[in-house]
């Protein structure tokens, strides 16, 4: 693994004149390549690396492959490993712009809290922003601002100037995902069906509460991504969607069978009933034994 500790030290990697400034810095993919030695091999970056790339090829969303020769943004949070792949697919070589941000460029501002809640910097590299024609070009504008400014003589206004960019750039960030969980309602639809089917198997075959985490790596996603994209079909993220199944599958089992509270509460994966008779009693305002009894 490779940790490139500064700004400065990836643009010496890339063969790239110095940055204008030592904590931000918008770089130009058609002006610079990686040495052939790094391809394969793991990068770690302790600053935000926000790409938008063209010509990328075959990229994997969600269990799907698909081909994307328009832009495609990746957002990569310090400290996260990313492995370099040459693309063997396309003819042409990647373009587009990568604009670095060190934390400490936000340090003392309103941003420096507020990117953290995006949780697109948590996703899988393979779970990237599909841009439309449009989209590209508004993004690109607003890169090409941040540049612009970076690059122009420093005065009291630059750093808030440039913060409002990267605020806005983000923004759009948030719209255009929302945008693509809903033109890829199909495919979304298909991994809520078999997150049910993984929620279910864990519960009704195993006798375990699923994680977030391991539902997501049976689904190859993310739990960030899972958790947006279950909200974008049901309001609920994915530890609030385990627990509404959970719930489901408890008041069939309650109005159905006749085992005791305490041997439901232990076929569902809860090691203690009290824990399940909370959590019952929280998402229904009824204890189990109380829904029994509504029953009759």
């Amino acid at each position: 693994m490779k940790v490139l500790k500064s700004i400065s030290a990836y643009h010496t990697l890339r063969a790239l004149p110095s940055p204008s400034h030592p904590l931000i810095s918008v770089i130009d993919y058609g002006a610079s390549s990686y040495p052939d030695e790094l391809y394969g091999e793991q990068l770690s970056l302790p600053y935000y690396s926000i790409g938008l790339k063209r010509d990328v090829g075959t990229v994997r969303y969600g269990q799907q492959e698909y081909d994307f020769d328009n832009g495609v943004m990746s957002f990569i949070a310090p400290g996260q490993l990313i492995t370099i792949q040459k693309n063997q697919k396309s003819e042409r070589p990647p373009s587009g712009w990568l604009l670095l941000i060190h934390p400490d460029f936000l340090w003392g501002s309103a941003l420096s809290q507020a990117i953290r809640s995006h949780e697109f910097f948590s996703y899988d590299i393979s779970e990237a922003l599909f841009l439309s024609e449009r989209e590209e070009q508004m993004i690109e504008r607003i890169i090409i601002a941040i540049r612009d400014e970076i690059d122009s003589t420093i005065d009291a206004h630059s750093q808030s100037i440039v913060h409002t960019q990267i605020e806005l750039l983000l923004q759009y960030a948030e719209r255009y995902y929302a945008r693509q969980f809903i033109t890829r309602q199909k495919s979304n639809h298909q991994i809520l069906q078999q997150l049910n089917t993984l929620i279910d198997q864990s519960i009704l075959d195993q006798h375990e509460l699923p994680t977030v985490t391991q539902l997501a790596a049976g689904l190859h996603l993310s739990p960030g991504y899972l958790s947006s994209l279950l909200r974008s079909l049901t309001g609920l993220n994915t530890q609030q969607h385990i627990h509404e199944r959970l719930i489901a599958i408890a008041k069939e089992k309650l109005s159905s069978e006749p085992s005791s509270i305490s041997e439901i509460a232990y076929s569902l994966g809860f090691e203690h009933p009290q824990s399940f008779t909370k959590l019952f009693k929280n998402k229904t305002q009824l204890s189990p034994s109380a829904f029994r009894r509504s029953l009759n």
